[in-house]
């Protein structure tokens, strides 16, 4: 129990539980905008092959996105770099999260015929961790 309280309060002090609660809400706000996107366009324009509904969904919520976590999700922590490089690894990682939600999407809705619905739940607890870990570390560390 003591080694759990020490690892909360390094946490706090380090500013890592605010990051994660501001990203948490950035991202629920994200994901929103995603599956607003997304389930229209997987049901009604392209409900043969849902995975070609992920480009568009991504790009609209990985813009609002972008201003979210670097102004408010991961402000005060690390450096920010305009030479165009942080933009650049932001895009990575962004990149990173498109692959795994169409393979999601795919495997889940195309090749399984799940509903449309289905590929949001990995959609949206696996990508975000993955997208958090990459984009502290990396992008905004």
């Amino acid at each position: 129990m003591r080694a759990i309280i020490h690892k909360i309060d390094e946490l706090r002090v380090t500013g890592m539980i605010g990051q994660l609660i501001r990203f948490g809400i950035a991202g629920g706000i994200s994901t929103l905008i995603y599956a607003a996107v997304y389930l229209p366009l997987a049901t009604y324009v392209f409900p043969t092959l849902a995975v070609a509904a992920v480009p568009f969904a991504f790009a609209v919520a990985v813009t609002c996105g972008f201003f979210l976590h670097s102004f408010w999700s991961f402000r005060g922590h690390g450096s920010r770099d305009n030479s165009g490089r942080q933009h650049l690894k932001f895009l990575i990682v962004q990149g990173v999260g498109l692959a795994l939600n169409a393979a999601f999407t795919w495997l889940l809705a195309d090749l399984l015929h799940y509903p449309d619905w289905v590929p949001l739940i990995p959609i949206v607890t696996i990508t975000p961790i993955a997208t958090f870990a990459l984009n502290r570390q990396w992008v905004f560390g």
